[in-house]
């Protein structure tokens, strides 16, 4: 069965979300004097990757709601007790860092030309609509998609089903026509393969190449290759772009 829709994750297959973390919090911490407190900005910035981590799991368990997750990092991240406004105000400070450094992938504009004929397009985060919908728009990209879906309002997340099933939904498709494109192995290519969609993890310069990748996922290094794994629709037994 063709593939007629493209489902996309936003951070770090659309977006350069790593970069633009490591930059924004790098000059947020150096704006509030906060370096000082830590052997090397490496040290920092790995911990502030482990505070968020560890946030967006409960984030993603349903444990906490989008809000209190944010103010929860950064409670835990600088080891005191804030009210919520200030939680609030320290986190607002760093999003100003972080949004002066964000960027598409160089591979995404391309692609999205490429296939913007053939295919239909949505987006599915795990994130909340008002971040990612204000992110796409200021990206420049926000018209390429039909339907942009986020956990925090459909009330459920990758890797379950019931958030890719809900793409095919919006975009009135059985998931046997939609691929789904993220760069997260478990999460968007094991989730995505087991609801039965087309499943493409993007590991970026083959980063991960020594991985043998989860059942499932067709593994690509860049998205220039995602418009041959669509012509082609390997689900069926064909080797992967690493095979």
């Amino acid at each position: 069965m063709a593939i007629r829709a493209v489902v996309w994750d936003v951070d770090d297959t659309l977006f350069d979300y790593t970069s633009a973390d490591r930059e924004g919090m790098r000059a947020h911490l150096a704006a509030e004097g906060l370096l000082a407190g830590y052997a090397s900005v490496e040290e920092a910035l790995t911990r502030w990757r482990e505070v968020t981590e560890l946030q967006w799991a409960r984030f993603a368990a349903g444990e906490a709601d989008f809000e209190t997750q944010r103010r929860d990092r950064t409670r835990v991240f600088l080891g005191r007790a804030m009210t919520d406004d200030e939680a609030d105000a320290w986190f607002l400070r760093y999003v100003a860092h972080y949004e002066s450094a964000w960027s598409l992938f160089p591979d995404v504009l391309p692609v999205l030309d490429a296939l913007a004929a053939s295919h239909r397009h949505a987006v599915l985060s795990n994130s909340s609509l008002h971040v990612q919908d204000r992110k796409l728009r200021l990206l420049g990209v926000h018209d390429r998609f039909e339907a942009i879906l986020c956990a925090a309002e459909l009330g459920v997340s990758k890797p379950e089903a019931g958030a890719f099933l809900a793409a095919c939904d919006a975009l009135a498709l059985p998931p046997a026509q939609v691929a789904y494109v993220g760069d997260h192995p478990e999460i968007d290519g094991r989730g995505a393969a087991a609801a039965g969609l087309l499943s493409v993890w993007i590991d970026r310069g083959g980063t991960h190449a020594a991985v043998e990748p989860p059942e499932g996922p067709r593994r690509i290094a860049s998205l220039a290759e995602l418009p041959s794994v669509l012509r082609a629709d390997t689900r069926f037994g064909a080797p992967s772009t690493f095979g």
